[in-house]
């Protein structure tokens, strides 16, 4: 986030404030984590036994907080080595590695995406689950079949295994469908895995 915010981190005492920023974000998560509703700043701040003041001075909104506290993946590819061009086997093993993380986050992905639905559109598109991150790592999956498919047909199936499965699908098949985790799990990959297939069957 860019703002007040990062310029007073930025000013003095800079390790002892990103202690203090850290220390925010870990009791936001651990909030997050026990379930309830969203923490506010000032939660956050008692939790982490912060002033309202001071906390305030790194996270000017509930809506900072929060996507701060979203945890960030820095994996390139989530691919074991060696595990061949077959796009069906490797849109599976991308699928599985990304469902594996959504589930390890599970609180703050379902906490985001609460606040992706109310945030207004500007807010929206800084906000984590709108980076694409996942559309990379099923690019990359697809990678045998892009000279086939195309940049833009590689990337429209990627988007169209991204809408199969993530934190939006599991709410619904947990929740809705009232699936066990482990069989929602199961839903999303051969969902994914069934439209590679398709999606390869019309080129051919």
């Amino acid at each position: 986030m860019n703002g007040v915010s990062t310029a007073y981190e930025e000013s003095g005492r800079t390790r002892q404030k990103q202690r203090t920023r850290n220390d925010l974000i870990t009791a936001t998560r651990d909030l997050i984590t026990r379930g309830g509703s969203a923490p506010t700043v000032e939660e956050a701040a008692a939790a982490a036994s912060v002033s309202r003041t001071t906390a305030y001075r790194y996270f000017r909104s509930q809506h900072e907080l929060l996507a701060a506290a979203h945890p960030e993946i820095e994996l390139s590819s989530l691919l074991p080595a060696d595990l061949g061009d077959d796009p069906e086997v490797r849109i599976e093993a991308a699928v599985r590695g990304f469902l594996a993380m959504v589930l390890d986050t599970e609180p703050q992905q379902r906490t985001m995406l609460r606040l992706s639905l109310e945030a207004d559109a500007a807010t929206r598109e800084r906000l984590p689950l709108r980076q694409g991150r996942a559309i990379g790592w099923f690019s990359e999956a697809l990678d045998p079949v892009a000279d086939r498919l195309g940049n833009d047909g590689v990337r429209r199936l990627a988007v169209a295994v991204r809408a199969t499965c993530g934190i939006e699908s599991l709410v619904w098949l947990t929740d809705v469908a009232g699936l066990t985790r482990e069989q929602a799990v199961d839903q999303m990959v051969w969902s994914s895995v069934a439209l590679v297939r398709r999606g390869v069957e019309l080129i051919e």
